[in-house]
């Protein structure tokens, strides 16, 4: 069994739910794959018009939920963000991305820090978006993270896992502490690549959204 927290999960698939062709292909690819955890964008789904029957179908999947905090870019926003997330779908636990750059959707691994150590202060159970940087990566267990979530490669590019030295490096520092391949895969030899590497875990949604048959 994996263990997030004090949560244990029959697999470490998690699942993007945005951007689906309808909600009966949403539904559909979850019930395929077995994906144990869904995430969810409070921001663009609520700007999206998705409200309430769209949480209705994300409750209905039966898996645990990871709102995060897509859109977000800077700490404020991504606090407000978090703790509207955990109201809506009663979880302490927040995907936190703070976003520096919005060509590459690169983290702004300041402001991750800070509103890390906010809302872990706050009770959440923080999942942080973040670089394979290891002095990045000690600032965010330093202030109560329990998971390192570094990027492959730029989010919703499908190109892989692009720094594997880094990402190596990350996972002999930090060998108890689970690892999540965040953003970038798009095959799946890179999600086998993922495992190889020793990471627990990783995130789908635009190479599962793209597909002819998602």
């Amino acid at each position: 069994m994996l263990r997030f927290y004090d949560t244990e999960l029959a697999n470490g698939l998690m699942l993007g739910t945005a951007q689906y062709p309808s909600p009966a292909i949403l539904e559909a690819a979850f019930q395929s794959s077995k994906a144990a955890v869904a995430t969810v964008s409070l921001r663009r789904e609520g700007r999206d018009g998705g409200g309430q029957p769209f949480w209705d179908i994300i409750r209905a999947l039966g898996v645990h939920i990871l709102p995060n905090t897509a859109g977000c870019h800077n700490v404020k926003e991504a606090v407000t963000t978090a703790h509207m997330a955990q109201e809506v779908f009663e979880t302490d636990w927040i995907k936190l991305e703070v976003i520096g750059d919005t060509d590459s959707l690169q983290p702004d691994v300041f402001g991750l820090v800070e509103a890390a150590r906010i809302l872990c202060d706050d009770g959440f159970k923080v999942f942080p978006y973040c670089t394979e940087d290891l002095v990045v990566a000690e600032k965010l267990l330093g202030v109560g993270c329990g998971v390192l979530m570094p990027w492959g490669a730029p989010i919703g590019s499908g190109m892989g896992l692009n720094n594997e030295y880094g990402l190596r490096a990350l996972r002999a520092r930090f060998p108890d502490i689970p690892r999540v391949i965040d953003a970038g895969i798009g095959l799946p030899n890179h999600s086998s690549r993922a495992m190889d590497l020793g990471f627990d875990s990783f995130i789908l949604k635009t190479s599962v959204t793209k597909a002819s048959e998602p």
